[in-house]
């Protein structure tokens, strides 16, 4: 029969204790306790706000509708009351009914009563039938479009969006359709996922315009009526990281913007071979009026 040494056990705990308390940042993560929260019970709209005229649970799903006769006047969410989010991993089930109109994810989003009942601003994984823009990041009423569907991008310092990779554009998914969205953020890194499928890989540098912190929400569009679907909404709270440095993405020199500047349009009459002979045809309209008026003055013989 062995027999421990009570001496040798308390040194071992003493010394495992001693491991855990010294890891370091590393051990960091391993400490937080990830759990997923339901944040739609599948009854009622328990633990969220929005305009009840537009939002409601029908057969165990939310429902936001809009409708041409009672149009919106400006974007609208459901805002979710919980704790703001940082570091998470946010999936939810969306579908869309609409003629053209799309919807989102916001989250890291800031309250603004200062623009209308339920708004929100911030970071937005987009839900839109067009391919490019189903799953992009958006910052709704702030910098617009920060990276399209397939985009590697980062966010300079000085606010300027660059592509500076390739995510698949295949395949393509249909909004009509249940599909799952999948926003996974850590520090300043965004990943959004829609089917498994990665749709944008972000950095953002711009200290004065991104958000570490906020609220989630879904929102209904302006525009044409549109109704979106959503359920099984759930939320894994991930331990804080740290920022990554503008140092750790460069940005290659070959990198495009991700939202080039459009052409400037040719001022009017000075179109190549269009200016000479539409002063020619003006100059020929004047004379043929001073013609027509000297006969009219002209006495009758």
């Amino acid at each position: 029969m062995k027999i421990s040494n009570p001496l040798m056990t308390w040194l071992s705990i003493l010394a495992a204790g001693l491991l855990v308390g010294c890891g370091g940042s590393d051990s960091a993560p391993n400490s937080f306790a990830e759990e997923v929260e339901v944040l739609f019970n599948g009854t009622d709209l328990t633990g969220w706000s929005g305009n009840s005229e537009n939002w409601s649970v029908v057969d165990g799903t939310i429902v936001g509708t809009t409708t041409d006769d009672n149009p919106l006047p400006y974007n609208q969410f459901l805002i979710y009351e919980g704790d703001p989010v940082e570091d998470f991993e946010l999936t939810a089930e969306l579908k869309l009914t609409s003629d053209g109109n799309n919807s989102g994810i916001q989250y890291r989003a800031q309250l603004r009563p200062d623009l209308g009942d339920n708004v929100v601003s911030g970071y937005q994984c987009d839900m839109h039938p067009f391919v490019w823009a189903n799953g992009m990041l958006y910052d709704e009423k702030g910098r617009g479009i920060i990276a399209k569907r397939g985009m590697k991008a980062v966010v300079t310092p000085e606010g300027k969006a660059m592509q500076v990779g390739d995510l698949p554009m295949t395949p393509e998914f249909n909004t009509g359709e249940w599909s799952t969205y999948k926003i996974t953020v850590k520090g300043n890194h965004h990943v959004h996922e829609v089917n498994g499928v990665q749709t944008v890989d972000v950095y953002d540098h711009q200290e004065a315009e991104r958000e570490l912190s906020g609220v989630i929400a879904f929102q209904i569009h302006k525009g044409p009526a549109m109704k979106v679907e959503i359920r099984n909404v759930t939320l894994k709270r991930l331990a804080k990281s740290e920022v990554t440095a503008p140092e750790a993405t460069p940005v290659p020199a070959d990198a495009k913007p991700v939202n080039p500047p459009k052409p400037k349009a040719a001022p009017k009459g000075k179109g190549k071979g269009k200016g000479p002979a539409k002063a020619k045809a003006k100059e020929g309209q004047g004379k043929a009026k001073a013609k027509s008026k000297a006969k009219e003055k002209a006495p009758a013989q």
